[in-house]
């Protein structure tokens, strides 16, 4: 055997030993890791089988399938928004109905003190297993959606809306005062703190959004969403509802003619639009 041919035979030998070295040295610090915070806090990707995204349906079939995975995916975060009267709280209960259907158990955030029981009834939601609660600030709303999230009970919570979420200094000062970005603060810290509890229990959590108009947008979409740019980042599914046109039955209007546009999807092609009729 040559000189060279040794030199290799030693550097290749030299390099299976480094690997093995730092692979022991791997394997300690996960176990370490295992040990301090729980096992599965550290793995491989492909150690495990992947998973198919469990979803609920939205009660449109149009829907589901623009999405999809034939509806809204659980244990994310999803922002409905729209113009007022779009049709963004009756697609929000129609998830909750749908849910329902399935045994789940659901909770309804209205922090803009406007749910119609009556109407939520019509929906097909059993409003006598239906959580609700009507908070006095946004903190109080938040708060009680990550306890409600954390006891991992439910599949679907509702937030309406996140431009109701009034911040406590807001309501505690006097009227006109201004109060810059408190709210884009109080979503972007509650979400920080609910995004791991909302994975870990597979709750589907729905906040409904507001429009506003930016000022002095001469080029582009002069439409914004309140509570800052938190939400955008966080929800994993974004869909931009609007309404078309009224149905009407001789003179009496029964029902909207709906156009949903995914803006942004995480677990399927986003950017499809679909049309379909609310009663």
């Amino acid at each position: 055997m040559t000189k060279n041919n040794l030199k290799v035979v030693k550097s290749d030998t030299k390099k299976d030993q480094e690997i093995k070295e730092k692979n022991k040295a791997l394997n300690a610090a996960i176990s370490q890791i295992d040990d301090n915070f729980g096992k599965g806090s550290v793995m491989r990707l492909g150690q495990q089988k992947a998973m198919d995204v469990e979803s609920i349906s939205t009660g449109s079939l149009s829907l589901d399938l623009a999405l999809g995975i034939g509806g809204l995916p659980k244990g994310r975060v999803i922002e409905i928004y729209g113009p007022e009267s779009s049709g963004k709280t009756t697609l929000a209960l129609q998830v909750v109905a749908e849910a329902q259907k399935k045994g789940g158990i659901c909770g309804f955030v209205d922090a803009e003190h406007a749910l119609d029981p009556v109407y939520a009834k019509k929906l097909g939601v059993k409003t006598d297993e239906l959580l609700i609660s009507q908070p006095d600030t946004g903190e109080q709303a938040l708060e009680i959606a990550d306890t409600l999230i954390k006891s991992g009970s439910l599949s679907v919570m509702v937030v309406d809306s996140v431009a109701a979420l009034t911040p406590k200094a807001e309501l505690e000062g006097e009227m006109g005062d201004h109060h810059v970005g408190l709210q884009s603060r109080l979503m972007s810290q509650a979400l920080r703190k609910l995004t791991g509890s909302i994975a870990k229990s597979n709750t589907m959590v729905i906040f409904i959004n507001q429009i506003r108009m930016k000022i002095g947008v001469m080029f582009g979409n002069p439409e914004t969403t309140s509570g800052g740019n938190a939400l955008k980042f966080y929800s994993s599914v974004r869909m931009d509802i609007r309404r078309i046109g009224a149905i009407k039955d001789k003179d009496q209007i029964i029902g909207n003619s709906t156009r949903v546009k995914v803006v942004k999807n995480k677990v399927a092609p986003p950017f499809k639009m679909v049309e379909f009729d609310l009663m």
